[in-house]
């Protein structure tokens, strides 16, 4: 499938003809593969991502060097915290890592605000990425304040599954447990007890889950 087609498969319901003959014209296409790193720490963007196909994890360090897993960016999304350090001319606070193999179109980032004075979509589109981020933000605070690390746990098992389309998710513990940002013998543990209660069924470098 060439740009054009994936454009109108991703955004041909969101955006206006004309700014997807724009955005056709400048974007700029990138592959990505499982474990690419798009968007680094302390990195200043200068293009803002509009995600093809594929999934994107974006993770948020915290203080002893650890990551936290946010949320995932799939077919139609972009980043809003992106957004924030392109428009401020900030640097990166988060890194964003191909999950599953994709395409992402990078918009120049002087085309942001230009786009939000001259096109309805684009400037509904950018208000929508931002709220839609924030209720993933919500509830990841929400699941690390409110939810024990078995909860926690299936909830990724459950999101990972639903990213990558499949009841199969092909994670080793110690991946899981830097995403959950605990140790690998606390995962190593629970998953253990899931697959007693049969919920899942633990493979080398994989985990089935037989029951949502």
């Amino acid at each position: 499938m060439d740009m054009h087609d994936l454009l109108i498969n991703s955004y041909g319901d969101i955006f206006e003809s004309e700014l997807l003959e724009e955005i056709e014209s400048i974007a700029k296409v990138v592959q990505f593969k499982e474990g690419d790193v798009l968007i680094d720490y302390n990195q200043y963007i200068k293009t803002m991502p509009l995600l093809l196909s594929g999934a994107i994890k974006v993770m948020r360090e915290d203080y002893d060097s650890g990551e936290l897993l946010l949320y995932y960016l799939e077919r139609g999304d972009t980043c809003a915290m992106s957004m924030t350090c392109c428009l401020g001319e900030k640097q990166s606070e988060i890194r964003a890592i191909g999950e599953v193999p994709g395409e992402i179109l990078m918009i120049p980032v002087q085309k942001m605000s230009e786009w939000i004075g001259k096109y309805k979509s684009w400037m509904a589109f950018v208000f929508e990425s931002y709220n839609n981020r924030f209720n993933e933000l919500l509830n990841a605070v929400d699941t690390i304040a409110f939810m024990d690390m078995n909860d926690r746990l299936l909830n990724y098992l459950f999101e990972k599954s639903k990213i990558e389309n499949s009841n199969v998710v092909y994670k080793t513990h110690q991946d899981i447990a830097k995403e959950l940002n605990t140790s690998r013998v606390v995962v190593s543990r629970l998953l253990k007890a899931l697959e007693t209660e049969g919920r899942i069924k633990l493979n080398r470098n994989s985990i089935e889950i037989l029951v949502k």
